[in-house]
């Protein structure tokens, strides 16, 4: 507390930082008031956090898809970390159509 004190600023980034990570705790609300909620966020944390605030804005359609369906990143990389290891085994298929069928076969009986 007194590290706050002293450095009025390091008060603020904090207190943003905060704030940050209560609208990705929060479970309840819909995308959209989220989305609103980080454009709000967006302006006031700019002059503190600009790396930051760009990487959002880069990153604002897979922000959205989280706030949609809460799909973590783990589950994505798990999906194409599978879809990997089938194309290094697919040397032996003829065409895009095999490969596409092993995927979808893969998923649906849980190999």
């Amino acid at each position: 507390m007194l590290v706050k004190k002293v450095c009025p600023r390091l008060a603020i980034m904090n207190k943003l930082k905060q704030k940050f990570r209560k609208i990705f705790e929060n479970r309840k609300t819909n995308w959209l008031r989220e989305l609103l909620r980080i454009g709000i966020w967006h302006q006031r944390a700019k002059q503190y956090f600009p790396d930051s605030v760009k990487t959002i804005t880069n990153w604002i359609d897979e922000i959205i898809a989280y706030f949609e369906n809460r799909t973590r990143i783990g589950v994505v990389e798990g999906i194409n970390h599978k879809l990997k290891l089938i194309k290094r085994s697919a040397y032996g298929f003829m065409n895009f159509e095999d490969y596409k069928n092993r995927c979808l076969l893969t998923w649906y009986f849980n190999c």
